[in-house]
C-alpha cells in the first residue's frame, strides 16, 4: 500500500512561484510512475504532469508546459512540482498520484492512477 502526502500549496500572486512536494511511503516508490493532477471547483480532475520511475521521462499538459517542472528524488521517496509564472487559472486543489502498475509509463487519465494524496490548495490571485 502506498500513502501519499502533499505539501507546499498556498496563496501566491500571478507571476509567482510555488513548489509542491509529495512524500510517499513504501519500498516500491522507485518503480512507480508518479503524476500530479488538479481539480478546480466545478471542474473535472485534470492531468498536470507525470514522471517515470527513474525520472527519465516526463510529460506535461499543454496548459503548463514551459512553466511547470516535475522531478523526483527516489532516495527521499518524494516527487516535486515546481510551478513558475503562475496564472489565476492555475488555482485548484493539486493532487499527487501513483500508478502502481510497476514500470508502466504514459498514463494521463485519473482512473489509471490508483493511489492518491489528500490534495493541497493552490490559489493564484490576479
Amino acid at each position: 500500500q502506498v500513502q501519499l502526502v502533499e505539501s507546499g500549496g498556498g496563496l501566491v500572486q500571478a507571476g509567482g512561484s510555488l513548489r509542491l512536494s509529495c512524500a510517499a511511503s513504501g519500498r516500491t516508490f522507485s518503480s512507480y510512475t508518479m503524476g500530479w493532477f488538479r481539480q478546480a471547483p466545478g471542474k473535472e480532475r485534470e492531468f498536470v504532469a507525470s514522471i517515470s520511475w527513474s525520472g527519465g521521462n516526463t510529460g506535461y499538459a499543454d496548459s503548463v508546459k514551459g512553466r511547470f517542472t516535475i522531478s523526483r528524488d527516489n532516495t527521499k521517496n518524494t516527487v516535486y512540482l515546481q510551478m513558475n509564472s503562475l496564472k489565476p487559472e492555475d488555482t485548484a486543489v493539486y493532487y499527487c498520484a501513483a500508478d502502481s502498475v510497476r514500470y508502466r509509463w504514459g498514463k494521463r487519465l485519473a482512473p489509471e492512477y490508483d493511489h492518491w494524496g489528500q490534495g493541497t490548495q493552490v490559489t493564484v490571485s490576479s
